[in-house]
């Protein structure tokens, strides 16, 4: 009886929410100053980033690096799941022919 109590009970945590303060011409002059300075050359464009970005899932995996490394793609992944899925059920009603009917 020690675990319950019907005279004590413990009120639930409040949701305690601090809002973000959020200045959206800051935000604004930021982008515009970003702008310039990539128009300017001072800053480089944000093209450039995107080499570097792509393919970086597939290395940081190592089932989708052996994959790409074997030249499979995603046309022969289907394929092969198509294949696996037609197999089980040709299975399903072979035992469902010799054990269930």
């Amino acid at each position: 009886m020690a675990l319950f109590s019907f005279y004590n009970m413990r009120k639930p945590r409040q949701f305690d929410h601090k809002p973000i303060y959020w200045d959206p011409r800051k935000e604004a002059l930021e982008e515009r100053i970003s702008k310039v300075k990539r128009e300017m050359g001072i800053e480089e464009p944000l093209e450039e980033y995107k080499p570097h970005i792509k393919g970086t899932f597939i290395e940081g995996t190592s089932h989708l690096k052996k994959s790409v490394g074997r030249g499979e793609d995603a046309r022969s992944r289907t394929y092969k799941n198509g294949r696996l899925i037609l197999a089980l059920v040709i299975l399903i009603l072979i035992a469902w022919y010799f054990f269930w009917k």
